[in-house]
């Protein structure tokens, strides 16, 4: 009983040195040279099947979407878990440098403030063409005639999405399924960026990314809300705005996920952010500044902590036991 309650123990703080690590290295180097990010070679590998997905009938479509999905998922998680699993068994030490270097590509707090002041940035200069740019590379929408205030609410949009897609859905996977899990994760929202849109082209072959990225997506994107509404209170915002534009905003975007980040963000700042033709988050009290995108960024940082502190961290407690 004592060994195995040793065991327990020494799982617990190798799951813990790997997070740490994690996180202490996207804070210091941001985001991996693109030749050696992961994400990269996953999504070189969506790139190469893409065209061979489509077919003349749109039910063999659907079919290559859903094998080539599923099939992609299952080889990331089965190669890194097998290629650490390996790296255990001769080092302990390697697989735990390596745990860390492949957790930390699966997430991205300073990129995504990087990114974010860069468009801030932008139009602290009266670069509306630079922010446009800036923008457009954090964005999934036409940005070439965006105004100032549209681009601001773009970038605070992107903040509140990205907090569960590029932060808290990766961890909280690792929790659950380890480094693997968290790669996995990472294959799903590749997927769903290259092949989940709606138009002629992906509807069919795409269908089915879009499909696990919304059931990957479901949890952590509710539990990020709520650690959004907790770190809107910490930060002296305007929590309660943030649960009533919440419950009244989160099924106003196509996606039934990055509705509630998104309201959550629109209600704790007081303002409203706009996807034109699409989708109004927010009563718009307060016109919509440079302040609110860094304060966006905060809610980001203090929200992820917490989603740590209050999800992640108890996951990996009974994760060790198990």
């Amino acid at each position: 009983m004592l060994i195995e309650h040793q065991i327990q123990q020494q799982q617990l703080i190798m799951y813990l040195i790997i997070l740490v690590g994690a996180l202490l290295l996207d804070l210091c180097v941001g985001e991996y040279p693109t030749r050696l990010h992961p994400t990269v070679w996953i999504g070189r590998v969506i790139s190469l099947f893409k065209s061979r997905l489509k077919h003349g009938s749109k039910v063999r479509e659907y079919v290559n979407g859903l094998i080539f999905a599923v099939a992609l998922v299952v080889v990331v998680y089965l190669l890194a878990y097998n290629a650490l699993s390996i790296l255990e068994a001769n080092s302990i030490a390697m697989m735990i440098i390596a745990s860390i270097l492949l957790l930390k590509s699966t997430f991205a707090i300073r990129a995504m403030e990087e990114h974010a002041n860069v468009v801030i940035n932008s139009l602290m200069r009266n670069d509306i063409a630079g922010a446009r740019y800036s923008v457009s590379m954090i964005v999934g929408r036409d940005t070439s005639s965006l105004d100032e205030e549209h681009i601001l609410s773009a970038t605070i949009e992107s903040i509140g999405e990205s907090t569960v897609d590029g932060i808290t859905a990766p961890l909280f996977y690792y929790a659950l399924f380890g480094v693997a899990g968290a790669l996995a994760y990472r294959a799903i929202n590749t997927l769903d960026s290259m092949l989940g849109y709606r138009d002629e082209y992906h509807r069919h072959i795409g269908y089915a990314s879009a499909k696990l990225d919304t059931i990957a997506n479901y949890i952590p994107a509710r539990l990020t809300a709520l650690a959004m509404i907790l770190a809107a209170w910490m930060l002296g915002l305007d929590w309660r705005n943030a649960v009533r534009i919440m419950l009244r905003d989160r099924h106003k975007t196509p996606s039934i996920n990055s509705g509630y980040p998104m309201s959550v963000v629109a209600g704790a700042l007081r303002v409203r952010l706009e996807k034109i033709g699409y989708y109004r988050l927010g009563d718009g009290i307060e016109a919509i500044t440079f302040e609110h995108c860094r304060l966006a960024l905060r809610v980001m940082k203090l929200s992820s902590m917490l989603f740590i502190a209050s999800v992640v961290l108890p996951l990996l407690i009974v994760h060790a036991l198990l």
